[in-house]
């Protein structure tokens, strides 16, 4: 055996030494798991709302969308190779700035996105998809979903993800289903491929393309997550960056063929007008399949993101427990499956009560700023964090990546609305309030020591 050989079967065995959790997931299972959180709802449902915003040339936004996310996944890839444990972008906000505050704050943010995301897509589970097959109210069906995503979340980070592994071929299914039925509708002689090329007249492209980049960035958002479950990823300082990588070109090349096809199908407006704009496509193609199929899967392409949200909101929640800032009793794991079952109970019972206080695209735009702050957190993170020398290899992005990222985010935040921001504040007010309460019962506000909370 090599020296390099050694040393790697070091790393490996001195992070299975350092974790009560189990390190379950391989290289595919990680690259599977980033590419089904994002191939969820935002590609099934927002592709309307994109041409509304664009026009014809729904590719453009999305590959500027794809360049933004790839910015940040290089901070990712760095921090999560440097310290890999749970808890993410509050592990590298305590690591690069040294506060209890802003280490929480951070972290807050990104547990408020996941368990608000959850919340919009256990609503939109619950809706017109659903009632393609039952009509039930959508409050109670969302409560249920929500129980179900809870229930198979405790039961094991494997079995979660080996159910990720189906729900996600299904969702490539139907995506590259689209792109079939378009060059169908094609080689009929129906398409109209000029579209691709075509803006909104209303406004100037560069303007329709930065605002219509604001909504297909949510399609990207997803990938942060894996920076949460980097605690139960083997041998994570080798296969991360290529699952992550290798996930989000997969996803942007998916969605850019997909917004070619939906474009060269159907006209914008009947796109935007649309709540299902990927079913336009089906009926206009007219080749004998059904839209309850398709309904089917985008059903089961949203109970896909809403499992993998609320596995990343668990494992963020017990990772902030465990490191003194949220109750130490959210960092209980279950004996034998190892799985933190409190943190699990805690992130579903307010994702049930935020599914009760809005509509799903209030949901989303929340979501997307709280992510905002945390990818700028992050973005700066890397960068101070230079100067913490680790003791095994890791990733390392070029600086101008970090930088250029920030400037994304900075400029994606002036398109969010008035009432977006304040949501958006209220949610940052209330993790003030708990943070003060945990200072005053003595249960949050420590900071590990160093020798505790880094891999070697």
């Amino acid at each position: 055996m090599t020296d390099k050989q050694v040393a790697e079967r070091g790393d490996v065995q001195a992070d299975n030494d350092n974790t009560p959790l189990r390190r379950a997931i391989t290289g595919k299972l990680l690259f599977l798991f980033i590419l089904g959180d994002m191939l969820g709802a935002g590609i099934y449902a927002l592709l309307g709302e994109i041409a509304g915003e664009v026009g014809g040339a729904l590719w453009v936004p999305l590959a500027l969308a794809l360049a933004m996310a790839l910015l940040t996944a290089a901070s990712y890839a760095e921090l999560v190779t440097k310290y890999p444990r749970a808890g993410g972008a509050a592990v590298f906000a305590r690591h690069a700035y040294r506060s209890p505050l802003v280490s929480f704050l951070v972290g807050f943010c990104m547990l408020a996105a996941g368990v608000t995301s959850a919340a919009g897509l256990a609503l939109a589970f619950s809706g017109d998809y659903l009632k393609s097959f039952v009509d039930v109210p959508t409050s109670a069906a969302a409560l249920v979903f929500l129980l179900a995503v809870g229930a198979l979340n405790a039961r094991g980070i494997s079995e979660s993800l080996r159910a990720n592994v189906v729900m996600t071929v299904v969702e490539v299914s139907g995506l590259v289903l689209v792109i079939v039925l378009a060059g169908i509708v094609l080689g009929r002689g129906d398409g109209e491929p000029h579209r691709v090329l075509e803006f909104d007249s209303d406004t100037t492209p560069a303007l329709a393309v930065l605002s219509a980049a604001l909504l297909a960035y949510y399609s990207f958002v997803g990938f942060e997550t894996s920076a949460n479950i980097a605690e139960e990823v083997r041998d994570v300082r080798r296969v991360y960056p290529k699952a992550l990588f290798g996930s989000l070109l997969t996803a942007g090349v998916v969605y850019v063929l997909v917004g070619l096809a939906v474009s060269v199908v159907a006209p914008p407006q009947q796109l935007a007008e649309s709540s299902g704009p990927l079913l336009e496509v089906v009926s206009i193609a007219d080749v004998g399949i059904p839209d309850r199929l398709f309904a089917l899967i985008a059903l089961i392409a949203v109970a896909n993101g809403a499992l993998l949200t609320m596995i990343m909101a668990s494992r963020l929640t017990f990772g902030m427990a465990r490191d003194g800032l949220l109750p130490a009793a959210l960092a209980k794991v279950l004996p034998r499956r190892r799985t933190p079952w409190t943190a699990i109970v805690a992130t579903t019972a307010v994702a049930m009560v935020l599914s009760a206080t809005g509509s799903v695209a209030a949901l989303a735009e929340t979501v997307v700023l709280l992510l905002l702050f945390v990818f700028v957190s992050t973005n700066v993170a890397v960068l101070v964090l230079r100067r913490d020398r680790a003791d095994s290899d890791h990733f390392h992005a070029p600086t101008i990546l970090p930088v250029l990222a920030v400037g994304t985010c900075i400029v994606l935040m002036t398109q969010q609305s008035a009432s977006t921001w304040l949501r958006t504040a209220i949610l940052i007010g209330v993790g003030l309030v708990l943070y003060g309460l945990a200072r005053l019962t003595g249960t949050g506000g420590k900071q590990p020591s160093d020798d505790s909370d880094r891999l070697h």
